[in-house]
């Protein structure tokens, strides 16, 4: 999965001369988004993982995504337990989103930023913490995020639900410098090289 986009790079250039009716990335977009690898108006599967101060979002999250089609895969914790440690909820939502191309997930906690720390010690997993739209939007749009932590504690239930929509909702725009960009971050993360 790392190289995909390295595979891609030469296609998004090559692209780039034949948009003979216009050269606007909106229009280049719109090429890529029909090849994507998920169907943006489908149900897609969502890995989704917490702790303690992330459990009533994510079984408000569940509840919502499920009602809208999307196949949710639960990673716990599935009890209260204050002392319980999210390591041991996120990095496996992150390892199932890596190994399933196409799928997202969604990690909760109190801020999200240790949630979104463990998620990105996941090979292959680009995980942002998002706190407004305009975060969310970026992450997938300029990142291609796969994963996306919001912080429980900061957040009312309606702005979290409206983050993950959008996250769902945004795709990646295969513009050619944020396919280099990520071909660069994979590229490290596979050899240790920039």
């Amino acid at each position: 999965m790392a190289w995909e986009y390295l595979q891609l790079l030469p296609q998004a250039l090559q692209a780039l001369p034949q948009a003979t009716n216009s050269n606007t990335s909106a229009d280049l977009c719109q090429k890529w988004r029909r090849s994507a690898l998920f169907c943006l108006d489908c149900g897609m599967r969502i890995h989704i993982g917490s702790d303690h101060a992330g459990l009533d979002f994510k079984n408000r999250i569940v509840s919502h995504l499920t009602e809208r089609g999307h196949d949710v895969v639960d990673h716990g914790p599935h009890t209260f337990d204050p002392l319980d440690d999210y390591p041991v909820f996120c990095i496996p939502a992150a390892e199932a989103t890596a190994s399933e191309p196409g799928s997202l997930g969604i990690v909760l906690g109190g801020s999200g930023n240790g949630e979104q720390i463990a998620a990105n010690k996941v090979k292959g997993i680009r995980a942002a913490l998002v706190w407004n739209e305009a975060t969310a939007i970026a992450a997938r749009e300029h990142n291609d995020a796969n994963v996306i932590a919001i912080g429980g504690r900061m957040h009312t239930e309606e702005e979290a639900l409206a983050l993950v929509d959008l996250f769902l909702a945004t795709p990646f725009t295969y513009d050619e410098r944020h396919v280099r960009r990520i071909a660069l971050i994979a590229q490290y993360e596979e050899n240790g090289v920039i």
